[in-house]
């Protein structure tokens, strides 16, 4: 069941960006972010923004032991804004998580037959549109036109309705903790969050 993975992984990388003083290790989060592969594997769209940039973060694992000095070694290299640093690219995986967390709240406040595609477009809309210009915008409509819808997404996992919604309703708790850890992450490096 891949959202079990999702939902437990997340509930442990939660427990970790809410310790108080902990710095959170570059390993752990890319070990939980790199669950989603399976899930965009099976969507088969290249809609979902640049999620394969979790390879960004593995790689950095092995330069860099945690999130906060992975962003300190960017600044230092007067590089954050740079495509293809570290921290821009942490910053599209937040919203790439907020993204999922996004889709998972608009399927679980709404009726079964609730459309995949709708709840896509919805995330899409209110995280990624606004940081995105007209063509992107076309072309992620374009590949949410392609999604599968939710009852059979959910039969391809060998997953009930019930279940999907307990695992949604744990990733949803556990990543909004972690993207308000990168966010105050940002903010205590000055970086804001709206860029």
């Amino acid at each position: 069941m891949a959202s079990k993975g999702i939902a437990d992984a997340f509930k442990e990388l939660a427990v970790l960006v809410n310790t108080p003083g902990l710095d959170v290790p570059v390993k752990n989060f890319s070990d939980a972010c790199s669950r989603f592969f399976v899930v965009f594997k099976v969507l088969k769209t290249g809609m979902f923004p640049r999620f394969a940039e979790i390879d960004y973060v593995t790689k950095a694992s092995n330069l860099t032991p945690t999130l906060e000095l992975m962003v300190d070694r960017d600044i230092e290299a007067n590089c954050v804004r740079k495509v293809g640093s570290h921290t821009r690219n942490l910053l599209r995986i937040k919203r790439s998580l907020e993204m999922m967390r996004v889709m998972c709240e608009v399927l679980l406040d709404t009726e079964s037959d609730y459309s995949l595609r709708d709840a896509t477009f919805t995330a899409y809309n209110q995280v990624f549109a606004p940081h995105h210009g007209w063509a992107i915008q076309q072309a992620v409509a374009t590949g949410i036109g392609s999604l599968l819808p939710k009852t059979l997404l959910s039969g391809m996992f060998n997953e009930t309705e019930e279940t999907f919604k307990i695992h949604a309703q744990s990733y949803v708790t556990a990543s909004a903790s972690v993207t308000n850890y990168l966010d105050n992450l940002f903010l205590s490096k000055n970086l804001g969050i709206d860029w």
